[in-house]
């Protein structure tokens, strides 16, 4: 829904730049919310794995690197840009914690 929002909703009015960093954060998006579903099914199925910190960081990642690109693509302070690096920040610490507990727990 949102990329269909952004290639129809804000096409009239949305700069060349604007509608890039939406599509840029749709497409994060999509790819952090999938890999959240993959760690919940994880969750599920073995139980011992623990995964609530790197789901938590992921999701925090997801709020401010999307969530800031959503703003400014929607015209809003591109100052708020500034929290655009630590939500991927946040994304980033949150696969690499996974990764080091999956290798944790592989032991």
């Amino acid at each position: 829904m949102l990329g269909a929002f952004g290639a129809h909703g804000l096409k009239s009015f949305a700069t060349p730049e604007q509608l890039a960093w939406w599509n840029t954060a749709t497409q994060y998006f999509f790819y952090h919310a999938i890999g959240l579903l993959v760690l919940g099914v994880l969750h599920k199925t073995t139980a011992t794995f623990p995964i609530k910190i790197p789901y938590i960081l992921i999701q925090i990642g997801i709020i401010f690197f999307c969530g800031s690109l959503y703003i400014m693509a929607l015209g809003l302070p591109r100052i708020l840009g500034a929290i655009t690096p630590i939500g991927g920040a946040f994304m980033i610490a949150g696969w690499i914690m996974l990764a080091w507990q999956a290798i944790k727990h592989a032991k």
